[in-house]
């Protein structure tokens, strides 16, 4: 069989190897046991950092529960008045128009918010409402009061939020001679 002259160098780079491996591998003493592998350290630091701050976050999320405040129509909060009683609700209506009233001692506003076809009677003890509720013929006004349903099934109010009318809907009551609800920078009208 012929060989090529670069197999024949290849062949001898190849027994050149296996001598270099040879010379470079110590000889093997026998007295000395090899040493087993050790096995990974379980780092129970970590584990229990890490249960710590789930139970945080579960804590943390428990404790919010009691504080949310759940946001109902006006007719889901007349059908279920008995069992939402006591409960932090937000409620989305439009003012009825007529039944704004309010009373000097004790402060207090008393109107009924419509939505869905059913009627809220609203009670809200304090002085102070926004700037833009008013109870404006021929306008409908969104309102938003939050609080919680008495055993009456009147609406007590911790909060009352009216929501502006747009600047179309007042330039076409403007046009019909109606007043503002409210002056420009927030000014009151009255």
């Amino acid at each position: 069989m012929s060989t090529s002259k670069l197999d024949q160098e290849l062949a001898a780079l190849v027994r050149d190897g296996e001598h270099d491996e040879a010379e470079a591998v110590p000889p093997v003493t026998g007295s000395t046991p090899p040493t087993p592998p050790t096995a990974p350290k379980s780092n129970w630091k970590l584990l229990v950092a890490l249960l710590v701050m789930g139970a945080g976050i579960v804590a943390l999320v428990m404790s919010f529960s009691g504080a949310a405040v759940y946001a109902k129509s006006v007719d889901q909060v007349t059908a279920e008045a008995g069992k939402l009683q006591g409960r932090k609700l937000r409620v989305e209506g439009k003012l009825v128009h007529g039944s704004l009233k309010r009373r000097e001692q004790p402060c207090e506003y008393r109107f009924e918010i419509a939505g869905g076809g059913a009627v809220l009677p609203v009670r809200y003890a304090q002085c102070v409402v926004p700037d833009t509720f008013r109870d404006v013929p021929g306008m409908d006004l969104d309102v938003t009061v939050e609080g919680t349903i008495s055993q009456e099934g009147s609406f007590e109010a911790t909060q009352v939020l009216a929501k502006c009318p747009s600047k179309y809907e007042m330039q076409d009551q403007a046009a019909k001679g109606v007043a503002m609800p409210h002056g420009p920078m927030g000014e009151s009208s009255e």
